[in-house]
Order: C-alpha cells, then structure tokens, then sequence
C-alpha cells in the first residue's frame, strides 16, 4: 500500500514494522451534535482500519475524546450546563451515531482528563529538554527551540501565526516568549475546572492532550495519525514538535492521513457558519449504507460539496449492492471474481483510492446480478461482493451494525452516563 506523506510530499510505500499496526484518530470535541463533516473525518479512519483488516494485519486503534476545552467551557456557561455533563451528553450523542454507522469502535476511547498525570510528566519533560518554560503558572512550549517546525505544514513563520491566530491562538499573551509559542498546562481562571500541578492549578493545553494520549496507548512512535484538514496546522504540527523534541524518536508518526473539507453552498461546513448537515438527519431518510458510500466515493484528500443527487445515486447502489449479496444462483457455470478482487485491491493500495475501489465493487455487483440471471454459479460473487463491502463498513441485508461495533460502543457508552 501508497500513501501520501505530507511531510515529504509524495506517495510512499507502508511497510509494517511489527505485528501489529497503530493508528491514533484526533477525536470529538464533545459540545454540539454530530454532523456530515465528522461522519467524512471518522468514516476515513474506519476505512483505514478495515482495509488493513482485510489485507490480513491486526490494528490498534485508539480516538480520544476531547473534554476539557475552551469551546465545551464557553458552551456550558452559554446553556447554563456543567462541563463534564454537556461533555458526555454530546460524546454519547457522537458515540450513537457512529454506531448506527456501523463504524469499527476503537481499542481505546479515552478521555482527555484520564491521562492528566501523564500529561504532567510529559510537560516537565519538554521543560527538562529546554523546550518549554513555564511563566505564571501556565507552561509554554517554546517553539524556536524545534528547529523542525513547520515542516508537516510547510508553511512559513508568518503564515504559521496567522493561521494558528484564526484557529484559538493569543499572540499576545504576556507570558510568552514569542507569539507562535503554545500553552501546554494553563493556569486556572476563576471559575474554571483545574488540577493540581507542580505550577499550580490549571488545565491541559489541547496539544498535549493527544500527544499523552497517544504514547500511553500506542507508545512513543505510531504507524498511522489521521484527523480532519483543519488540524494539519497548529494541532498535528504542535504535536510532532512536542513528541520529538521530548523522545528524540523521528518520526513520531510514519503516516499522517488528514480528511479534506467538507461544504455546503460553496463554504467550509462548520458550527461556527451554521451550516451543517446533520448526520441523524440523512439517516432518517437514508440507510446507513447509503451514506457509507456516498462518504466513500470521494477521495479522502480531495474537498467535496453536499450533494443530495450524488447521495440518492448512493442509495441505489447500496440496494444493488445488497441484491447482488442476496440474489439467487444457479448451477452453470462459475462466476469468475478473482480480477474484481485485484482490481479493488490496487485502487485501494494507491492512497486509499476508495472512489475506485468503489467502482470495482459496483461492477462486481452489476456482473453478479446478471450470471444470477443466466443461472451462473455466483457463490464467489457473493462472497466477494460481502467481503469488499465489508471494508466500507457495510450492513447489506444485515438488521443491524455487526456484532463487534454494537458490542465495542456499548461498553465506550458506559463511560459517558
């Protein structure tokens, strides 16, 4: 398999490096509903997943949960509600959908503020190696000591900032040494939740966040990270300066796979414009497997518009899909898949090529519908439409999500009652 590297800039070869593949997906930030643009970022992970499945490797996979952030805070003092109660009435919300997606659950879904120990371990070793400092209780990582920095990005130093001021960053924040500089721990504001530290009260910075979350689960140095376009810069950056600089592991991550943007009516589809498209709306009308395909054919680096027409084609091959799946056979002669398979696997194999891949799968299930018809044995059509469906996360003609994601966000759901 190729894949895009966007630090080098081109398409390189994964090869394992152990028995088991890591992958780390930047989850939810838990404070509003569930929404196509998160159904896209996530569907990109489970396509990942499932696809190495399929090509026979064991996965790890693990998708934090971010609760504790200034936009969960400034939402609870909007509704009059607690952090940590919105926090998990929207992470269940997000957890329930996911499910009737039938996405893979992850290994581990953690929150956050489950690992504040070890985040605190993880900034007195960056303020040991010389790359932070702390100032007034809260502690900065001090990026002109990352020489590296901007390289995931390759942006430059003023494009940096004013990139990194447009998603949550305080140029002017007295205590930093240079306005591109992040906040790792922040002290406490009045009113605000915070734990103990040795530099007082305060709360994690986003950035550490997923970089302990990460080397707790998967260790110091990953396979695959993949996240939404938007946390190219500052998030995924912030992290690899944090990882490296305190490791002195290159690289932290071997693969970084970033979800292109989604839009509505020509603009970014985001809360802060208003306007989404909700995920629990599309399945009121659609089935799940509709809108898994729909998602699917599109590249996941290439941005896409909303389209209702493009999601009703969606919805006829998920039901040709499941014919095919289902149809009767005969007892002539064979149907013959094996060029299908090697087809989808090469679109699959060239960066995760899912538009391609989906193609060889709804040719495949055309082919098989018609040797029914001529009394063909179709019992290898069947089979190959069931498996390759099964890498889009597929149901067919199955009542319900498979076994293992109704029972995997079960038991993540018992965190967040």
């Amino acid at each position: 398999m190729r894949l895009y590297n966007p630090i080098s800039q081109q398409t390189e070869t994964f090869v394992p490096q152990g028995d088991i593949v890591t992958l780390y997906t930047c989850g939810i930030t838990p404070y509003d509903t569930t929404h196509l643009g998160h159904a896209w970022t996530y569907n990109v992970s489970d396509l990942l997943v499932r696809y190495l499945e399929y090509r026979g490797h064991t996965v790890r996979y693990v998708q934090n949960v971010t609760d504790i952030d200034d936009d969960i805070l400034r939402k609870g003092k909007e509704v009059g509600e607690d952090w940590l109660s919105l926090g998990n009435r929207w992470t269940r919300h997000f957890l329930e959908d996911l499910r009737a997606l039938n996405m893979r659950p992850p290994d581990v879904y953690p929150r956050a503020t489950e690992v504040i120990n070890e985040i605190i371990e993880s900034v007195e070793k960056l303020i040991a190696v010389g790359g932070a400092y702390a100032n007034n209780g809260s502690v900065y990582y001090h990026t002109a000591s990352w020489e590296p920095f901007g390289a995931l990005s390759h942006l430059n130093k003023e494009e940096m900032l004013a990139t990194a001021n447009q998603r949550g960053n305080n140029p002017d924040d007295p205590n930093k040494r240079d306005p591109l500089d992040f906040v790792l721990w922040q002290a406490q504001a009045p009113g605000e939740p915070a734990w103990d530290s040795p530099w007082g009260p305060g709360r994690p910075g986003w950035h550490i966040e997923c970089s302990s979350l990460s080397s707790k689960f998967l260790g110091e140095t990953i396979d695959f990270h993949s996240g939404g376009g938007d946390l190219l810069f500052p998030h995924h950056e912030c992290e690899i300066a944090q990882m490296e600089s305190m490791t002195g592991k290159r690289p932290f991550v071997r693969f970084w796979l970033h979800a292109a943007m989604v839009r509505h009516d020509g603009e970014k589809m985001s809360k802060s414009l208003g306007n989404l498209i909700w995920a629990r709306q599309l399945l009121e009308t659609y089935h799940p497997d509709a809108l898994r395909l729909y998602i699917a054919s599109h590249h996941y680096q290439t941005e896409w518009s909303y389209d209702a027409g493009k999601l009703a084609w969606a919805a006829r091959v998920a039901k040709r899909l499941t014919r095919a799946a289902t149809a009767p056979g005969g007892y002539g002669e064979k149907l013959d898949v094996s060029a299908y398979e090697t087809d989808f696997v090469s679109a699959m194999d060239d960066n995760l090529n899912s538009p391609a891949a989906l193609g060889v799968l709804d040719d495949l299930a055309v082919q098989t519908l018609i040797a029914s018809q001529a009394g063909q044995n179709i019992d290898a059509g069947q089979r190959a439409v069931r498996d390759l469906s099964t890498v889009f996360g597929l149901r067919l003609d199955a009542e319900q999500p498979e076994p293992r994601v109704l029972a995997g966000w079960t038991e993540h759901l018992k965190k967040f009652e």
